[in-house]
């Protein structure tokens, strides 16, 4: 009897000890502030060695009391764990790639020093015994978009080659006059006006370990390589002997019209031009990957021209033979960032999955696919070990940034490489997510993310407002992304259960699914958002009358829509770059091959498109708005210009609706300094509060007027 007393003194004091730390542990707590989002390090690029040894990976961080963001990078011993940083504070760091053989080998970065605009980035180096990166080229016009051969011979890049004539060019008299003189479109694009000037892939021979004179591949051709605005190295790929070059690139007469992006090679060592492998495939095509051995060359590509959404597939394209077919036929997903494994037998993609982003494997003789990879998270592919049983992945949540793993292709298992953010996130409380199945009104299955705050508990009799996000794209899943903006983590934070559907035309959850919206911008996607929202608000923790439509491009016309439809659901709106007037729209945006394909073409075109335009802009129902409305758009949006924004908040002012509108003259489609950022979490918020908490219109801020 004595030794259980004692026992039981002693499960006293040690629950006594636990409660002092946990209420310890609960005051030192944090929450995510918008602040603390630019204390965060950013992941943004890694490469694995020929021997699968070590590992380089680049960090970005950012400085928020000047507005800026440097870069280090690190090298990790496998063998060893060891974690090292070699190289500090850099303005740049990217095109991360190991080459050279044996003793040779080095790791090679694009990478500039410091912010003076004279200074070009140019090729870095570095070795596994000699750590330190030092520069390696001096090019007069810089270096873009590296890849090296494989036996670590020669240098492959982009360089801007002036092609086209300015004002100055014609009037030399006219030095300081910032006049254009346009003839076709396309002369701006997405954040930036045409310079004059098309990215051209060079390549160099490395002799006696110094970079030789460069050679363009593409002289005198007015195309872009990789294709902006989006394209990158992934585009360029040297065949396993050094001999060939594989790029992508844009050869059409009316790029404004077309997805028509193709597949080229080129032999180094014979006297030819560069040859086309992919007639006859309208779509976009891009991304070319060797085999090991050199027999194949894989390839993404859509199907349908003028299509940007369509299933990305994996095509095969047989050196040998000149024939292509395709390797994930039958499969009712896309195909992304494709990785051969070591023996040639298995390609490694990433698809979105059901809310998710997901790693799969394909067999190239049977086609057979396996899922590699399970959980909430967004995965990415990187790197194949040289063992073929694991890869260098990335893993990333609603909760958390990306982080760098080693991935078992076997059985799925990680093992933490980076550790980013530890610190930060040890004391930080993390939001609950749920996922949430609604019938739609045509018996179809809506998926659902919910995301409660961190103290939600459905037991209790506390009411959450609640945020219905309206994801942009259109067809962009509603995943587990970690934004500087549209941050789930921030928005639960602060105190709001948010629902985010991944309503009709996104991907993951096949094709039809993906397909709907398109000709249907205001029909069934519509009422997914409107029906996912209703089924969410039957729960007795929701607030009814402190719900709020929120969203950026797509999402941000979705919320212009729902101003007008809603039917007294939402107590209040937020609009990022949002489609407001669809005719207007046509007429100042830049990729037509966008808006040909999902509104159905120019709305002058026939009575029917011009019916379809009336039904679904949501300027058609101004008339109807009432709800407090926040708009915000950037002065270099060309995708979505910047008079969308203002049509809007002209609209609300003029009928009495409480609105505000938030002006970023720097920032385009997305606001991405940190100085900016913040501000836009700060207005965000504040309308929230003034509007759903507080349960009454925002009063005029002090620059309303102005």
């Amino acid at each position: 009897m004595l030794l259980t007393i004692r026992r039981l003194s002693v499960l006293v004091v040690v629950l006594a000890v636990g409660l002092v730390c946990l209420n310890a542990r609960a005051q030192q707590a944090k929450r995510m502030t918008p602040e603390m989002l630019w204390d965060l390090g950013n992941f943004s690029g890694a490469a694995l060695n020929e021997a699968g040894t070590h590992v380089a990976y680049v960090v970005r961080n950012y400085e928020l009391a000047t507005n800026s963001a440097t870069s280090d990078l690190h090298l990790i011993d496998l063998t060893s764990g060891t974690d090292t940083l070699v190289a500090q504070k850099l303005m740049s760091i990217g095109d991360l790639q190991w080459a050279g053989i044996g003793d040779k080998e080095r790791l090679y970065v694009v990478a500039k020093a410091t912010q003076e605009e004279s200074e070009k980035p140019q090729v870095w180096t570095l070795t596994v015994t000699r750590p330190k990166l030092e520069v390696f080229s001096s090019y007069e016009s810089g270096v873009a978009n590296l890849k090296v051969a494989k036996d670590g011979s020669q240098l492959a890049f982009t360089v801007p080659i002036k092609m086209d004539t300015t004002v100055q060019d014609l009037y030399p008299d006219l030095p300081l006059t910032k006049g254009r003189i346009i003839d076709g479109l396309m002369y701006r694009h997405w954040d930036s006006w045409h310079d004059f000037t098309y990215s051209h892939l060079h390549v160099a021979p490395i002799v006696d370990d110094k970079p030789g004179p460069t050679h363009d591949l593409m002289p005198g051709i007015k195309a872009h390589c990789p294709v902006p605005p989006f394209g990158g190295n992934e585009q360029i790929a040297w065949s396993p002997d050094g001999k060939e070059i594989a790029y992508t690139t844009k050869i059409v007469d009316r790029p404004a019209e077309s997805t028509d992006s193709a597949v080229y090679v080129q032999s180094l060592v014979e006297n030819r031009g560069a040859e086309l492998i992919t007639p006859n495939m309208p779509g976009y095509d891009n991304d070319p990957v060797y085999s090991p051995d050199g027999r194949y060359l894989l390839f993404h590509s859509m199907e349908r021209p003028g299509f940007e959404a369509d299933r990305n597939r994996l095509m095969l394209y047989d050196r040998q033979q000149k024939t292509i077919r395709e390797l994930t036929a039958g499969l009712d997903q896309p195909a992304e960032h494709a990785k051969w494994s070591a023996d040639g037998k298995k390609v490694y993609f990433v698809s979105p999955y059901r809310g998710t982003t997901q790693i799969f494997e394909i067999d190239v003789a049977s086609g057979a696919t396996r899922k590699v990879t399970n959980g909430r998270y967004n995965w990415d592919l990187l790197q194949l070990f040289p063992d073929g049983k694991s890869a260098l992945v990335t893993q990333q949540s609603m909760l958390r940034p990306a982080e760098l793993f080693q991935l078992s292709l076997l059985d799925g298992t990680v093992i933490a490489l980076s550790h980013i953010n530890d610190a930060i996130y040890a004391n930080l409380e993390l939001p609950n997510i749920e996922e949430r199945f609604v019938e739609a009104t045509d018996g179809k299955k809506i998926h659902c993310w919910v995301i409660h705050p961190p103290d939600f508990n459905p037991e209790d009799d506390k009411k959450w407002p609640m945020l219905t996000f309206c994801q942009g794209g259109p067809q962009s899943q509603v995943s587990q992304f970690f934004s500087f903006r549209w941050n789930f983590h921030l928005m639960a934070a602060k105190g709001y259960v948010i629902l985010a559907p991944n309503r009709r035309g996104l991907p993951g959850f096949g094709q039809a699914w993906n397909d709907q919206i398109s000709r249907d911008w205001g029909g069934q996607a519509m009422q997914d958002i409107l029906t996912a929202t209703d089924d969410l608000s039957k729960e007795a923790y929701i607030d009814r009358k402190r719900r709020a439509a929120v969203g950026a491009s797509f999402g941000g016309y979705t919320v212009y829509w729902l101003m007008g439809n809603h039917a007294g659901r939402f107590a209040s709106m937020i609009s990022h770059c949002g489609v407001f007037n669809l005719e207007s729209m046509y007429g100042s945006t830049e990729e037509l091959f966008f808006v040909n394909w999902d509104l159905g073409g120019p709305y002058w075109q026939s009575e029917e498109i011009a019916r379809d335009y009336q039904r679904f802009s949501p300027h058609r129902f101004v008339g109807n708005w009432k709800t407090p409305l926040l708009v915000i758009h950037g002065e270099k949006d060309f995708r979505v210009p910047i008079t969308q924004g203002m049509e809007a908040f002209t609209a609300a002012q003029v009928q009495g609706v409480p609105s505000r509108f938030l002006y970023f003259p720097e920032a385009g489609h997305w606001v991405t300094k940190p100085q900016d950022s913040v501000l836009w979490q700060r207005v965000f918020f504040d309308w929230l509060d003034r509007t759903l908490n507080a349960n009454s219109p925002p009063e005029p801020g002090p620059d309303s007027k102005n």
